[in-house]
């Protein structure tokens, strides 16, 4: 018991002189007093700017939108030759503008996708626990 005592009064002083300034461990730490003053502020000699001439286009008539979008992407791109089929192929040229805001249109052209689609539409809505449905076959 009395080696134990011992042990750890020692490693008690051991970790305190450690702490100590030049103790055992001293790392040179930076002194937080030591510390240099930055140069003052100066207004520059020469500012390099000169108003806008009148009739010219201000800084504020810049799109900067299409500025970002061509800093990001580089600016409209060619399409490839896939890409240009597969648009193609899906009629890109017979799509109307504005397809959205008529969407639901009586006279717009649908494409009927069957009963099992009305069914699943008509499912009700919930976590699915309570929800079944079962489809012809």
């Amino acid at each position: 018991m009395r080696i134990a005592k011992l042990a750890t009064a020692a490693s008690a002083a051991l970790l305190l002189a450690g702490c100590a300034q030049g103790g055992l461990f001293n790392r040179g730490a930076p002194d937080e007093f030591a510390v240099a003053r930055n140069a003052p502020l100066v207004m520059p000699p020469d500012y390099a700017l000169v108003p806008p001439a009148p009739g010219t286009s201000s800084a504020a008539s810049v799109d900067t939108r299409a500025e970002a979008i061509n800093a990001l992407f580089g600016g409209p791109q060619q399409r490839s030759a896939t890409e240009t089929e597969m648009l193609q192929a899906a009629d890109r040229d017979r799509a109307a503008q504005g397809a959205r805001s008529v969407a639901g249109d009586p006279d717009t052209n649908v494409v009927d996708k069957g009963a099992v689609t009305q069914t699943i539409l008509q499912v009700p809505e919930g976590d699915g626990q309570e929800a079944r449905v079962s489809t012809p076959q």
